[in-house]
């Protein structure tokens, strides 16, 4: 039987070389001018994680190393913004919206934030 810490692993190399591949394909097809792979794996990333979501959950008899790998292997590595989707979706539907939206404006923008925050941080060291 597979660890689930190989399962993850195994489905974060499957899930990355999926990524890549449709980056690759969305440079070919529509040029650079517009991050058109990320936004079409993060896109079908949250659209798969509902399906499988759905799907895992009509089967008890799935072992946890295999949900690792569908889920934090496999989405995880094609998108964190599917487990974000569904962070803010699982809020959502308990009836936590001021937590799900909370959430949502918090990690877009303080992620922006971070990411600004660390060229700034590196620029200055290097400079």
């Amino acid at each position: 039987m597979i660890s689930t810490i190989a399962a993850i692993a195994l489905g974060g190399a499957v899930g990355a070389v999926l990524r890549h591949s449709v980056n690759i394909g969305a440079v070919h097809m529509f040029g650079h001018g517009f991050p058109w792979g990320t936004m079409i794996v993060n896109i079908v990333g949250s659209f798969l994680m509902g399906v499988i979501i759905v799907k895992l959950s009509h089967m008890d008899s799935t072992s946890q190393a295999f949900r690792a790998f569908c889920t934090t292997g496999l989405m995880g590595a094609f998108t964190t913004f599917s487990t974000f989707s569904l962070d803010f979706t699982v809020m959502w539907e308990r009836g936590e919206g001021v937590n799900a939206i909370s959430y949502a404006l918090a990690s877009v923008i303080l992620g922006i934030l971070a990411l600004f925050a660390g060229l700034w941080a590196m620029r200055s060291l290097s400079s």
